[in-house]
């Protein structure tokens, strides 16, 4: 996306969720409280596995960049809605609003290719135990994820280069909160028809493969767990998996929904309601997801917390 805009098109006006006053008091004190608890939650869950050997293991490491991902992410998005929530005018110019954009989708391509590498690593534990720390190494785990870094800003930078929609410069109003793909795209002057082909064909690299391949992987994992042969040691391997596929679930699922449906079939309301559930609150919700039922990392809390009864 970029070039070729009317060059009276300075800049976008964010519609946001509301334009009650009261509403936005109410909901700057929300996004806020969210912010925050994203920002410690991340934060401390990247400080455990740095400071904790029990948890220098490929998991936590590949947790740690999800978290990493997630402050980053939130970060490219909610400061902006907080100043929006108490600001009279919520305009953004042209290039912060691509440069949000394109970061946004980045950091959320990213993690899409991180969660499928992390169905790789939670496979290798169980269906190749023994040989584990040999296979996920230090250095192929770094490689993995700085794969996956690279990976998505191709997945995303080479496509830009075809779409090039031109916008009008009275045709300015973005009705979301964010410089959000979809929501720009309505209001460009020239036709987008293969600006939707290219997004779409992207969406199979960036979503449908990786959603296949977590979906095969846990299929060859379910098959695995069930050959052992206590029950003690079925619920261990599942309880390595479980929080990763609760997150799986949610990221995959809401986006698919919102990106994947047809235009006809999809309303801007329902597209905001739904971003602030992807874009806010998911962030918030993977560290309390990963930490709530695992005991090694909530003994490492506690160990830092200088709370020896817990340990």
């Amino acid at each position: 996306m970029g070039g070729n805009n009317d060059s009276l098109l300075t800049e976008f006006i964010l519609l946001g969720l509301t334009s009650n006053p009261d509403m936005k008091i109410i909901l700057f004190g929300l996004f806020l409280g969210i912010y925050l608890v994203t920002l410690i939650g991340n934060g401390l869950l990247i400080l455990l596995t740095q400071v904790d050997p029990r948890l220098h293991t490929p998991m936590y490491f590949f947790l740690s960049n999800l978290s990493f991902l997630d402050i980053c992410y939130t970060t490219s998005t909610v400061p902006q809605m907080l100043v929006h929530c108490l600001s009279k005018r919520t305009s953004i110019s042209l290039i912060r609003c691509f440069t949000q954009m394109y970061i946004s989708v980045f950091l959320g391509t990213t993690e899409f290719l991180l969660l499928a590498v992390m169905a790789y690593d939670r496979w290798v534990a169980i269906y190749n135990p023994l040989r584990y720390t040999i296979i996920m190494s230090n250095r192929v785990c770094f490689h993995l994820a700085a794969i996956t870094w690279s990976s998505a800003f191709l997945l995303i930078a080479v496509p830009s280069l075809a779409m090039h929609p031109q916008f009008c410069g009275s045709n300015n109003i973005i009705n979301h909160f964010v410089c959000e793909v979809q929501a720009m795209l309505k209001l460009a002057c020239s036709d987008t028809s293969n600006n939707q082909i290219v997004m779409f064909v992207t969406s199979i690299f960036t979503l449908l493969l990786p959603f296949s391949f977590i979906f095969v992987t846990y299929a060859r994992i379910i098959t695995a767990v069930l050959r052992i042969r206590s029950a003690e040691g079925r619920a261990k391997a599942f309880s390595t998996c479980g929080s990763h596929l609760t997150v799986v679930t949610i990221f995959y699922g809401t986006t698919i929904f919102i990106y994947l449906q047809p235009p006809s079939k999809s309303s801007l309301e329902q597209e905001k309601v739904l971003g602030v559930f992807y874009g806010v609150a998911i962030p918030m919700m993977n560290p309390l997801i990963y930490s709530l039922r695992n005991k090694e990392v909530k003994a490492a809390f506690w160990k830092l917390a200088g709370c020896k009864g817990h340990t």
